[in-house]
């Protein structure tokens, strides 16, 4: 019989399979993974840093206050985090790149390949997102949904997408 086309109503669909256009651009998005990989080593900077501040503060005693050694404690902690964040403002104005992103071999780009500039990233993906995060009732889940939404196709999370950015691989 010509003309005829048997389809079967029983077949698993079928789906033309077409590359993202990320991937036609080169931009290979980073891991899931070493994502948190990352993010956990610039944490790990942070908390290694507010240490001596946490000491300072256990030397707290009610009769005394937490006396000069904790206030310098305190003191040594605010400047390393400050100097961190100037370090950090840096790293990304100049590679779009964390430490934790450095070590890693990745970086924040825009989506269309270029760079993400700094007042860019500051204000939209982490400004924006945290104010979001912080209203009542609302926040907790916007935060929640801000991570697991890199478990989507194009392993962005909802500040790479408010920011028009995306973490790739070096």
């Amino acid at each position: 019989m010509e003309g005829f086309e048997y389809r079967n109503p029983y077949a698993a669909p079928a789906a033309q399979v077409v590359a993202p256009a990320d991937h036609e651009a080169g931009l290979e998005p980073a891991d899931r993974g070493r994502r948190l990989v990352a993010y956990l080593i610039d944490l790990g900077i942070y908390l290694a840093l507010l240490l001596p501040a946490f000491i300072g503060l256990l030397r707290y005693k009610p009769e005394r206050g937490i006396g000069a050694l904790g206030g310098s404690l305190i003191m040594f902690s605010v400047v390393c985090v400050i100097a961190l964040f100037v370090y950090w403002c840096v790293l990304m104005h100049r590679e779009g790149q964390s430490i934790g992103k450095r070590a890693m071999g990745m970086r924040v780009v825009r989506t269309d390949g270029s760079r993400a500039g700094l007042r860019r990233m500051i204000v939209l993906r982490y400004f924006v997102p945290g104010l979001i995060g912080g209203i009542p009732y609302v926040g907790w889940v916007f935060s929640l949904a801000n991570v697991l939404w890199i478990f989507g196709e194009e392993r962005r999370c909802l500040h790479d997408l408010i920011c028009d950015t995306m973490v790739v691989n070096v």
